[in-house]
């Protein structure tokens, strides 16, 4: 199985690749899809479709795990804009047909490196030690984007361990 990883931005989105087999998950691919930040919200939201529908077209994903949206009570504004990002990136999916599973960061972050509340440097070292990388994965974009993938290869192979 081929899993997509996707941490949402508008104007840096970090997609991670995992090939997962009997002998556990390795690194494929992983970068980010980066839209112009001073463009109208028209423009990057069509260049993040642009660059993630590539990725699904290059590497022919399985399945597709996305950060659900975060929201602060105090931005509002921020977590409109990032659903703009979401939708696209799940459109991408849609057009390709390829399911799409959601986690929060919480979620991912207590899977991935055993604490809910783990630091962006936390999650980079986590994710160098898990795929047996030679330096943890930057920007923080890739790293958070290879835990949602793992943490989706996680919970589809040890459920009951991760959940209970």
């Amino acid at each position: 199985m081929r899993i997509l990883g996707i941490d949402p931005g508008l104007n840096t989105t970090g997609y991670g690749v995992l090939d997962c087999d009997d002998n556990g998950p390795s690194l494929c691919e992983a970068g980010v899809v980066r839209a112009k930040s001073r463009g109208s919200i028209t423009a990057r939201v069509e260049q993040i479709h642009r660059g993630v529908t590539d990725v699904i077209r290059a590497l022919h994903p399985d399945a597709m795990a996305v950060e659900e949206l975060y929201s602060h009570y105090g931005r509002p504004r921020t977590a409109i804009l990032m659903g703009h990002a979401r939708g696209v990136i799940c459109l991408a999916a849609a057009q390709a047909d390829i399911p799409v599973v959601h986690y929060s960061a919480t979620q991912v972050k207590k899977i991935v490196t055993g604490s809910g509340r783990a630091s962006k440097t936390q999650i980079q070292l986590a994710i160098q030690h898990e795929l047996g990388l030679s330096a943890p994965p930057e920007p923080p974009d890739v790293a958070d984007a290879l835990a949602i993938a793992l943490c989706h290869y996680y919970l589809r192979t040890r459920p009951a361990e991760l959940r209970g």
